[in-house]
């Protein structure tokens, strides 16, 4: 299995919810993306970063297919602007 984390700092915060609303729309694109979840960061709890994307995927093959999505990049272009930073972690795991 195949875990891909992505977390982004805004250079607007208050972007947050838009962000997420852009990223919400990759939930469910290709076979084998098993778990697809956005957060914000929430008032009072402890964060380094504006959005997080936690998702898993049956192998590198559907994550792949993920990243090469046309809906996929599509968002990718639309939140871009959005960030300062982005940090993205990709590994594997047993089930």
């Amino acid at each position: 299995m195949i875990g891909h984390v992505v977390m982004w700092s805004l250079k607007d915060p208050a972007d947050a919810p838009a962000f997420k609303a852009a990223l919400d729309r990759c939930v469910d694109l290709v076979e084998g993306m098993l778990d697809f979840q956005v957060g914000i960061r929430s008032d009072g709890l402890e964060a380094s970063a504006d959005v997080v994307l936690v998702s898993r995927f049956t192998d590198e093959a559907a994550l792949a297919a993920y990243q090469e999505h046309p809906v996929h990049k599509e968002v990718a272009a639309t939140i871009g602007p959005l960030r300062s930073e982005r940090h993205v972690v990709d590994y594997t795991y047993d089930a």
